[in-house]
Order: structure tokens, then C-alpha cells, then sequence
């Protein structure tokens, strides 16, 4: 390899500092199911870092449809769908998603991430805008990179600094704004009704990410814009299946004519191999769970609303949180990193956030629930939270 690259890359050593220190948090391996509870290094943890709000990640018939669509189908497509790798299952679950968004049509990428990278660098170009809420989730930032579109950044949720953005893109070109329906980190929800009616008034596109509102908000777990009843007024849905849906794809519902162009056009879709059969039959499988059991969203719901009350009380600085993601604020990376590593070890699994992929002065545990959880798993883990909490002087209370 390039010594200069080499020696570029060798100064990157913010994990070896960190893993000095003891506090290193990532690529703990998980040695069971991703369930409430799992077993990492020969441990048994409880699990509140897990996207799966559903809890369907094991369950019996999912597992069961990803072993019996690759018995039929095999392992992998060997091949985009374009050409050789378009299965019936992938048509019958694209109707399923695009009936249930009250869209015209939908097509499945391979993953999430390919979505948004696909269809925002695909769907606008010279001349066009794109219109992006700062906390958008990566692969919007990385998709409005790859368009030649001009780009405009609002403030967080902050509907004044986007209509300042858009009154600077020419009334008759194409603008598109981009927003997560409940972002990622935060967990709060964006305004969507007020998105709508500025996308109105300044003749632009709206695109949602439902990543974390699918299953989660709305009528049977359409999302924040269902959430709202704004769903047919948004142009297009974008939804994953590694959260709710217990397998790994992704998906885009809109119009024929946005779909049939990203179909014939979108690169990250035209040159991926598709999603396996497996993986298809699995989010198909807990497509049909989420509709048929409306007690899992509703049990999501009990649990999350306890734990709002219950953090909110006990001092912890939680933002504009109203959904199962629970950011606890700590604005220290060090911190961030001694307090995660000291929760695992008193039995609780969550994910630290810190710079760069929020500031250094927002850095947080993000604590997310399952529908799966048990009162008393969430019991003893906010009782450990605030142990720790109160240790290292964090709490408001």
C-alpha cells in the first residue's frame, strides 16, 4: 500500500485512545438473539440499544419464512433486480408496502442506506434544490452529496429557518425536502404539518425517512406522517426493514412516475445486488406480525410513555424526546464512553452517541425500547441509570 496513505490514515487514533482509557464501547459481540435480553463475552445483559421496537427479531414465523425462502430460493440473487434478480417475493412485498403507504408503488433496495443515498442523489439535479433538516440521518447527507442539486441546510425542526431557505430557490424549480420522521438520535418527531403546508405555499417535494416511525407511529405503524394524517400529501416514503420489520432493505413508496424513473435510474439500486430471499421473506413475515398484532405497538406505547415519565423525573436531561428513543443527555465524549462501559457492566446494554456524529457539547446514551421489554427489565435498568447517574453527578434532581 501508499506509504503516504498509510501514513495519512495511521494518524487516525482516537479509538486506540479511548481503548487505553478503558472505555472503548464498540463491536461488543453478541453471542445470542438480539431479544431484551443477550449474552455478550459469556454475560447476560439487558438489551436497550437494540432498533427492533417491535421485538420480531426471533420471532418463531420470521424466522421460519427467511429458512423456508431460502430452501425455495437459495442464499443470495447473484445480481441486481434489474436484470437477474427480481424474485415474485420482491413484487408481492413492493404491493404489500405500496397498498399500506397509499402510495401508487414501491421498490426495495438492498439496504436502508441505499435508499436515501439512492433516491436523494437521483430524483433532483442542476438547477434543483434539496432542503435538509441538520440532524438528518447520514445517508440523506450522503445522497444530497452525490446530487448536483444546490443544497440548503434548516435548523433542527425549526420551520422559520426553512422557510428562509426556500425563499431563496427560484420559484419554478424543483426543491425537495428532506427530513426524518423521527430522527434517529434525538427521537423526537418532525413537524410534518407544518412542512406540508410551506412544501405548498413554496411549490416544493416533500420525502420522508420513516426508519423509526415505521411500526412504531401512526394507523398500524405507518409512521410520523400517518401519525399526523399527512401521509397521502407527502411525495415520497422511504422506510426500512432493520428497525420494525426484523430483517435488513429498505424501501420507497411515491407516485408511477417517481418510481419508474428511480427504477431505470437510481444507482445504488441499479448496481446492488438485490435483497436476498431470506431477508425478503423475513420483512414480508413481520410486515403481516405488525399488522395482525396491534398489541405489540400498544405495549411500545405503555412502555415508552412510563419511561418518559420515569426519566423526566428523575432529573435526566432527555430533549424533545416523545418516542421510544431516549437520548440521555451528557455533552462529554469521555464521560459518554465511562458511563456506557459502566452500565454494561452492571448488566445494561446502550449505545453511546458522541462527536462527530453529533457535537461534542450534545453527546448522549441513547436508550431504545421494545415492544418485548418487560416493566421490570425497564424498572431495573432506569434503577441502574440512575445509580450511575447520580455517581458521576449527571442528574438535575
Amino acid at each position: 500500500m501508499n506509504n503516504l496513505l498509510i501514513e495519512k490514515l495511521g494518524k487516525y487514533d482516537v479509538p486506540q485512545k479511548t481503548m487505553a482509557l478503558g472505555i472503548y464501547p464498540y463491536f461488543r459481540a453478541i453471542e445470542s438473539d438480539q431479544d431484551t435480553e443477550v449474552t455478550i463475552n459469556g454475560k447476560k445483559v439487558l438489551m436497550f440499544g437494540s432498533n427492533s421496537y417491535l421485538g420480531l427479531t426471533n420471532h418463531p414465523k420470521v424466522k421460519e419464512a427467511a429458512i423456508e425462502a431460502t430452501r425455495k430460493y437459495g442464499t443470495g440473487m447473484a445480481g441486481s433486480r434489474l436484470l437477474n434478480g427480481t424474485l415474485d417475493i420482491h413484487l408481492a412485498l413492493e404491493r404489500k408496502l405500496a397498498d399500506f403507504m397509499g402510495k401508487d408503488d414501491a421498490i426495495i433496495y438492498s439496504t436502508g442506506f441505499q435508499v436515501n443515498l439512492g433516491v436523494v442523489s437521483c430524483v433532483t439535479g442542476r438547477e434543483d434544490y434539496i432542503l435538509w433538516d441538520e440532524r438528518d440521518h447520514a445517508s440523506i447527507i450522503e445522497g444530497h452529496r452525490l446530487s448536483f442539486a444546490e443544497k440548503f441546510k434548516f435548523r433542527h425542526n425549526d420551520m422559520d429557518s426553512l422557510e428562509k431557505q426556500l425563499q431563496k430557490c427560484h420559484p419554478d424549480k424543483i426543491k425537495l425536502i428532506v427530513v426524518d420522521g423521527v430522527f434517529s438520535m434525538e427521537g423526537d418527531i418532525a413537524d410534518i404539518p407544518e412542512i406540508v403546508r410551506l412544501a405548498g405555499q413554496y411549490n416544493a417535494a416533500v420525502m420522508v425517512d420513516e426508519a423509526h416511525g415505521l411500526g412504531v407511529l401512526g394507523r398500524q405503524g405507518r409512521g410520523a406522517c400517518d401519525h399526523f394524517r399527512f401521509l397521502p400529501e407527502v411525495d415520497l416514503v422511504m422506510g426500512t426493514f432493520s428497525k420494525s420489520l426484523a430483517s435488513i432493505g429498505g424501501f420507497i413508496a411515491a407516485d408511477n412516475e417517481v418510481i419508474n424513473y428511480l427504477r431505470h435510474n437510481s444507482r445504488s439500486y441499479l448496481f446492488s445486488a438485490s435483497s436476498t430471499p431470506g431477508a425478503t421473506a423475513a420483512a414480508s413475515a413481520a410486515f403481516d406480525i405488525m399488522i395482525g398484532e396491534p398489541e405489540r405497538i400498544e405495549n411500545l406505547w405503555k412502555l415508552t410513555h412510563y419511561a418518559l415519565k420515569g426519566f423526566r423525573e428523575m432529573g435526566c436531561e432527555i430533549g424533545h424526546t416523545s418516542t421510544p428513543i431516549i437520548p440521555i443527555y451528557i455533552r462529554d465524549n469521555n464521560k459518554t464512553f465511562a458511563l456506557t462501559r459502566d452500565l454494561f457492566e452492571s448488566g445494561v446494554f446502550v449505545n453511546p452517541v458522541v462527536s462527530p456524529a453529533v457535537s461534542n457539547n450534545d453527546t448522549l446514551i441513547r436508550f431504545s425500547l421494545m415492544a418485548t421489554h418487560t416493566f421490570r427489565q425497564l424498572d431495573t435498568a432506569m434503577e441502574k441509570i440512575e445509580k450511575a447517574l447520580r455517581k458521576i453527578g449527571q442528574l438535575n434532581k
